[in-house]
């Protein structure tokens, strides 16, 4: 059986103060709820400049210039701790600041929603001219509108604002009059969606090294739904990003998962490219503007800056099988069911055991668990604790139950076959897919020969159901050989068929 594999991959941030403060959910809903709160006041206060953000370290284990152990060696808290020689450009993908991304948007934006005013445009068209993958794109940006107008948009036609460093610089308009799946505050946060996933995939393709016009296939799995009031979530930003990013040859559709929907996508992609329908599917998600500051009134309580300022990105390129880069084992998936139940032992044991047990695995014999990759700065002090070491924990004491490991083995095994959390807590971002551009060199010039990624979700968000969700897959070392279709010539074709019409003929003389 040829594998499907991972051939390259791309991560991004996007530092969003303002957007922090206006279209992150909490600060929202406590404008809302409580106008004159003193968590409001400080808010500002605790929001960090583009440069702490980028010397973050887990924002750098992020875009790849530093690796998951080496993010180890920092002591926590990591937010007081600057990473020397940090860059906003890494080995992944980059750090864009907000006033570049906000002229991403409107690059983006293929029904003039986006309204930018006219100082604010000359500078930033200025400032994108010189980004190494957007030149070409700077001639989308026109003249910016004067600033009453933008005003106007906001206070009589429910336009949603936008800033930078605290100053009105444009707006997003409706998209509809009455339909609330198209108003200002929806599209704001599509265009988001969509921006971040374009910028993503054109960092997977300039650092791959990917001829673009061989996707075929585009897989978009983030947390947002795009559609109208007759088709809500109907998409599809899957094609809306193909088409910014000049994928002019791909088609795609949306996966939609909560938490889990990016492992979901992986072994969709990997089953796509195994079956031969396509030959190179990328899975691509944007960040979610509504997780902005979701912690923050635990931060400011303790003093912290709020952690969770920037948009999360990723994009990952599946191809056929090269001999090369690591397979993707669709005959070794984990899959939560309906009939699993919610309790943690039962949601990990059918995520991690179910598959081991199918390949007559043990859990140490998988070098490396991708879970929950959420940043233990940003959780434990909301009172979340470390999630991603919570997972090892859980993991190692079935190894224990299933003799495997010896008790004594649990805390070695945490730190052997587990990692620090570094993604931002952007629902599905971390959920498993942090570590593919990791695992990929992990499995091909690194000494590894087996990773799992989880990816798991909470589909009673929804209100539909009280299920969990979750399925895993096993990505492990290619060994080099790959399994060629055999081609059948026409002339073999013809050959065939005068044989079996001869056969027949000769069956039907002998009756």
């Amino acid at each position: 059986m040829s594998y499907a594999v991972v051939k390259g991959a791309g991560y991004v941030l996007v530092h969003t103060p303002d957007m922090v403060i206006h279209n992150g959910t909490t600060q929202t809903t406590e404008k809302i709820t409580n106008p004159e709160s003193e968590y409001l006041k400080k808010v500002p206060e605790h929001l960090r400049s583009y440069e702490e953000v980028i010397n973050y370290a887990p924002n750098q284990t992020y875009i790849g210039n530093i690796t998951p152990e080496e993010l180890r060696s920092y002591e926590m808290p990591w937010y007081d701790k600057d990473v020397e020689g940090a860059d906003r450009f890494g080995k992944f993908g980059e750090i864009m600041p907000q006033d570049e991304f906000i002229a991403l948007m409107k690059i983006c934006d293929a029904f003039d929603l986006v309204k930018l005013e006219k100082g604010f445009t000359e500078t930033i068209k200025e400032k994108l001219s010189k980004h190494p993958l957007f030149k070409d794109d700077v001639a989308k940006i026109k003249e910016g509108e004067e600033k009453a107008e933008i005003e106007k948009q906001i206070n009589e036609n429910h336009a949603e604002a936008i800033y930078n460093d605290g100053k009105l610089v444009g707006c997003v308009k409706r998209a509809h009059d009455i339909d609330p799946n198209l108003n200002a505050h929806v599209m704001f946060e599509n265009l988001v969606v969509k921006a971040s996933g374009v910028l993503a995939f054109k960092h997977l393709i300039d650092k791959n090294d990917i001829e673009i016009n061989s996707i075929e296939y585009v897989i978009e799995c983030s947390e947002e739904a795009c559609g109208d009031m007759n088709q809500r979530g109907g998409g599809n930003f899957a094609k809306s990003i193909a088409e910014v990013a000049g994928a002019v040859n791909a088609t795609g559709s949306d996966t939609r998962g909560f938490c889990a929907a990016p492992t979901h996508a992986l072994i969709e992609a990997a089953a796509l490219v195994q079956s031969g329908v396509y030959e190179n599917v990328v899975i691509v998600a944007g960040g979610a503007t509504a997780k902005l500051g979701m912690n923050g009134k635990d931060h400011v309580k303790k003093g912290m800056p709020i952690l969770e300022d920037v948009l999360g990105g990723f994009a990952v390129l599946i191809s056929k099988n090269d001999g090369v880069n690591p397979i993707i084992r669709t005959d070794l998936i984990g899959r939560h069911t309906v009939g699993t139940g919610s309790s943690p032992q039962a949601v990990i044991t059918s995520l991690i055991t179910a598959p081991l047990d199918k390949g007559n695995l043990k859990i140490t014999d998988i070098d490396k668990y991708s879970v929950e990759m959420q940043n233990p700065d940003v959780t434990k002090p909301a009172g979340a604790g470390d999630v991603p070491t919570s997972n090892y924990k859980m993991i190692g004491a079935l190894g224990v139950k299933r003799k495997e490991l010896d008790r004594k083995e649990l805390a070695g095994f945490v730190t052997k076959h587990g990692m620090p959390g570094w993604a931002p807590t952007q629902g599905h971002i971390p959920s498993g897919v942090p570590y593919l551009g990791f695992a990929k060199e992990d499995l091909t010039e690194g000494n590894l020969n087996k990773v799992m990624i989880v990816g798991k979700g909470s589909l009673f968000l929804g209100r539909m159901t009280n299920l969990f969700d979750g399925v895993s897959v096993i990505v492990e070392r290619n060994t080099g050989k790959t399994e060629e279709r055999a081609e059948v010539s026409k002339e073999e074709i013809r050959t065939m068929i005068a044989e079996a019409m001869r056969d027949f003929a000769s069956h039907l003389l002998r009756e």
